[in-house]
């Protein structure tokens, strides 16, 4: 029998609007027929609508971790209120009856099962690539490359002190034809750069705010000096192999834009097979530099404790017609885990999943995955740091002995009596989240485990952690909601 409850409903719904205006649905009663076929795999309803004739709508778990929502009503929305109330129905213990199932949905099922066979045989088949276009598009980088050069290299003669608000913008207009030289991850770069000169509303730094981005300017010069050498390198790599294949043991190609497809993950060995994940922490961010929306996702690998990272981006042009990423509070079964280039946090995709409740034994898992030694950790996020591409806020779990104060400011200590000094400071991107530690009980403040970004600050030279959640025995406490 199919398992739906509350927390799947939620997860398939593209807004919380959705869920509530399904499950509305069915406490008006305006469900006249329930149904499930003959194998439990296929929930079908008729739901009355504006009109005259109730809409027909099912949900179809004929492959369990891909279900399919269908309707005939006009919505737009994927599944729509209909499909949301009918789970909703089943999740709320209504009587659902075998029938046959209606021909024009068995011929939808049917034609949906045809096409995945004919996606199987495909990705079966030996992929085809128009080389001299691909070599094209990698010249024609490689000019984008020698573009961005130019461009740093004006930055570098200007001077930090020089640069405003409206030199700064006209900057960022050049940078859009590193977009045309399909070089959108060099294009973000420069503007993470040249967006420290003005404020969120366009206007001039404050004196006092210039002085704080001197630091993180020279860092971010930096960046862009090794992704002109690391990229012409890359990039000259891929014209002379015979393949023009992207290279999978460095994330140089996504930090120049290039958008990994499942097939090539897979086809380059980059999945794991039958994993379980558990998110640990949510938020969404206006990415001003992408000029996206982004929902990141932290998730623990529960056989290795790996902490990786999912990424759902939203353009500003077509976030409404995206789907966007939501909190998830159970443990995610992933038949094919693929995986992205990188080192520590490594982005993850999968194409389906199965839910399951979060055990005892699932946050115990976690804790014994947490580092129980700061010092090992952070010797390990210095070296990863020295990458000038590297990634620099990295997530790591760590088991402490308690969280307090010193002085005026908040302090995490191992069983060691090592200390990290926790922030908000510098990661804009993510809610605040010290000051909720206020709030929590005198239990969760000692020896548990602390899911934590490390920021390395450029002007003391020193590490520091922000807080995103706490695992306890029993519960995970989310502070970046």
């Amino acid at each position: 029998m199919i398992s739906i409850d509350d927390e799947f409903i939620l997860a398939a719904a593209p807004n919380a609007e959705a869920a509530k205006n399904g499950r509305g649905l069915v406490l008006k009663n305006k469900f006249v027929a329930l149904h499930h076929s003959e194998d439990e795999t296929l929930l079908f309803g008729r739901c009355q609508g504006s009109g005259r004739t109730p809409y027909l709508c099912s949900a179809d778990f004929a492959v369990p971790d891909k279900p399919v929502y269908r309707c005939t009503c006009p919505s737009r929305q994927f599944p729509c209120k209909h499909s949301l109330g009918l789970m909703y129905a089943f999740a709320l213990g209504n009587p659902f009856t075998a029938a046959e199932v209606p021909e024009e949905l068995a011929s939808k099922r049917e034609k949906a099962a045809a096409r995945v066979e004919k996606k199987k045989a495909e990705a079966a088949q030996p992929r085809k690539v128009d080389k001299s276009a691909l070599a094209k598009k990698i010249k024609a980088q490689l000019d984008g490359i020698d573009l961005l050069e130019r461009l740093t290299q004006d930055l570098v003669r200007l001077g930090i002190g020089n640069i405003n608000a409206k030199t700064a913008k006209e900057l960022e207009e050049h940078a859009r034809q590193l977009g045309n030289a399909y070089l959108p991850g060099a294009q973000t770069a420069l503007r993470n750069y040249t967006r420290l000169f003005y404020s969120a509303d366009g206007d001039e730094l404050t004196a006092a705010r210039r002085e704080a981005i001197y630091s993180e300017a020279l860092d971010q010069l930096g960046r862009l000096y090794a992704l002109i050498g690391k990229g012409r390198g890359y990039l000259q790599r891929r014209l002379e192999d015979p393949e023009l294949a992207p290279e999978t043991d460095t994330s140089i190609a996504a930090w120049l834009g290039h958008a990994w497809q499942l097939r090539e993950l897979k086809e380059a060995g980059l999945v794991e097979e039958n994993v379980e994940l558990v998110q640990l922490a949510f938020n969404s961010c206006d990415d001003r530099a992408r000029r996206e929306f982004v929902d990141t996702g932290v998730w623990m690998h529960l056989g290795n404790g790996r902490i990786h990272i999912t990424q759902n981006y939203r353009p500003y042009h077509a976030v409404k017609y995206i789907k966007s990423d939501d909190s998830f509070f159970q443990v995610a079964q992933i038949r094919e885990l693929c995986v992205y280039p990188g080192e520590l946090n490594c982005r993850v995709r999968w194409e389906g999943m199965l839910a399951r409740p979060i055990e005892p034994k699932d946050l115990e898992r976690i804790r014994g995955h947490g580092r129980n030694e700061f010092a090992s950790v952070v010797k390990e996020v210095k070296s990863h740091l020295k990458g000038p591409l590297a990634d620099k806020y990295p997530i790591f779990a760590m088991n402490y002995r308690r969280i307090g104060t010193v002085g005026s400011r908040l302090v995490l200590e191992d069983s060691k009596g090592e200390r990290l000094v926790m922030t908000d400071a510098g990661m804009n991107e993510e809610p605040r989240s010290i000051h909720l530690l206020s709030l929590l009980p005198k239990e969760y403040l000692e020896r548990q485990t602390l899911i934590a970004r490390f920021r390395h600050d450029l002007d003391t030279r020193k590490l520091e952690v922000k807080p995103l959640s706490i695992v306890t025995g029993s519960d995970v406490v989310r502070l970046t909601l």
